[in-house]
């Protein structure tokens, strides 16, 4: 791993010292609650299964009422933590440069009937090609990557997904404002290189990589396998009249002989997949037309060429047929050794999905049932602090392996291991919460009495306007044209 070009020299200590204090400084209600049900969370023995089990923890020295009350009426300078999270170190590519994914996951709430803004989120069922669409709340996160084999990411920055957002203009618009705080900290100066964006096939790549043209960044993501591009419109000839065609000849992902010869192709021996082979053909564009997300756009559509590779491995780990997978890249000329450290960077997105998954199973980012977003917001941010706490005590932490464990190196800790030991490192960090005051219970609703106030209850905001299901069409689905 290699970090930020600042971080070599810190002191371990003292940048986990001083990411707690301006921790901290981002919480201006119920500050020391909130501080103290972050360090809850860390130093929790095991998983957390239960938020009002946290205020059990020797950490947090205030009682379960305070816990409940500052995740409900707390506040959290969001926008300033945004700021403190762009300026600590952060991951690297092999060449120095930061890789970026971005990813949607969701808080599902099925039976939070009294809890607004919840939106129906598709799921994975047991069965093959199952979706299961269940309400909760959507989150887009946004992590940096590390390179190599790793269950480390930086995330640094999560936004909810409000009803009739879409994925694409909101992770466009979060995108940037991260874009611009890490050139502001200097994660990104002028010479370095371009700045990968991740992504996978739910996002729009093409419009993505058009909101962002004015950013150093290049945007990398999955396709469909029912795609059409075009080619370069061909040079216009002498004593033709008309207007000259803007695209080219069809590239058809599912019919081989529309490909042509590749740019460039990489033959690659993988421990993992066996021999990967990629193949590179440049200057591919969509074919947009007035829908969809460009239908409030006047005058001609943009051309937005790149680069299209085509991934194909021996085997996968699972044992499942391996299926071909098509990247395309913003960038164009790519070379051979820009399209072998591309599909890497692709395979490493996967990275994020072992962030998401520590969050829900142990640092229990899912288990609290609180009913307002807002709370759900501020409890998303102490997840995520929690967790860069844990990346920056990665270096001081010891290998607290239960016997029936294997020794693990220093440098390989995961994260699960690294919070272990992070209950004997809070004492030589900053804690600057002050310790709780005497304070009475309130006298709560008068026994008897009953509740004149019910809570009221919301719908579940949905895309589609029909309500009854079409039944499934027998005809082969077309090939998507854009």
């Amino acid at each position: 791993m290699s970090l930020s070009h600042d971080a070599a020299g810190q002191d371990p200590f003292a940048e986990l010292s001083r990411f707690r204090g301006e921790f901290y400084s981002c919480l201006t209600r119920r500050a020391d609650a909130l501080f103290e049900l972050a360090d809850a969370v860390l130093c929790a023995d095991g998983p957390v299964r239960s938020l009002v089990e946290l205020s059990l923890v020797g950490e947090h020295r205030r009682g379960h009422g305070g816990l409940y009350v500052a995740l409900a009426a707390g506040r959290v300078d969001i926008a300033r933590l945004r700021w403190a999270l762009a300026a600590v170190p952060l991951p690297r590519a092999a060449d120095g440069r930061l890789v970026l994914a971005a990813d949607i996951t969701c808080w599902l709430r099925p039976d939070a009937h009294t809890s607004p803004q919840r939106i129906l989120c598709h799921t994975y069922g047991r069965g093959k090609d199952q979706h299961i669409p269940v309400p909760g709340w959507p989150y887009s996160v946004i992590c940096a990557l590390e390179t190599g084999r790793s269950s480390w990411t930086a995330p640094l920055d999560a936004l909810r997904l409000a009803p009739g957002d879409d994925a694409a203009t909101v992770t466009a618009g979060q995108m940037r404002g991260l874009v611009e705080r890490l050139m502001t900290a200097g994660q990104w100066k002028d010479n370095d290189p371009h700045i990968w964006i991740v992504v996978d096939a739910g996002y729009d790549v093409p419009r993505l990589a058009f909101l962002l043209q004015d950013l150093p960044v290049q945007v990398l993501g999955r396709m469909r396998s029912d795609r059409v591009l075009r080619r370069t419109a061909p040079p216009r000839q002498a004593g033709i009249r008309g207007r000259p065609p803007r695209h080219g000849g069809e590239f058809v992902f599912g019919d081989s002989s529309t490909w042509g010869a590749p740019d460039e192709q990489t033959v690659t021996q993988t421990r993992l997949y066996g021999t990967a082979v990629a193949r590179a053909w440049d200057r591919l564009h969509p074919r947009l037309t007035h829908r969809s997300a460009w239908t409030d756009r006047l005058g001609a559509l943009p051309v937005i060429e790149g680069t299209v590779i085509l991934l194909r491995v021996d085997h996968l780990p699972s044992g499942a047929i391996p299926k071909p997978v098509w990247l395309w890249w913003s960038g164009t000329d790519a070379t051979a050794a820009q399209v072998d450290s591309l599909w890497r960077a692709f395979l490493r997105r996967f990275d994020i999905e072992h962030t998401f998954r520590l969050f829900k199973q142990t640092l229990g980012w899912t288990c609290p049932k609180v009913r307002t977003p807002e709370a759900a917001d501020r409890w998303t941010w102490l997840i995520i602090i929690a967790f860069t706490q844990l990346r920056l005590a990665r270096p001081l932490a010891a290998d607290l392996r239960r016997p029936w464990e294997k020794p693990s190196p220093p440098d390989r800790l995961t994260p699960a291991r690294v919070r272990r030991a992070f209950r004997h490192l809070r004492p030589m960090v900053t804690c600057p919460a002050q310790a709780p005051k005497p304070s009475l219970p309130g006298p709560g609703r008068p026994p008897g009495r009953k509740n004149t106030r019910p809570t009221p209850r919301h719908d579940v905001h949905t895309t589609g306007k029909s309500s009854t299901r079409p039944k499934k069409s027998t005809t082969p689905r077309p090939r998507r044209t854009g």
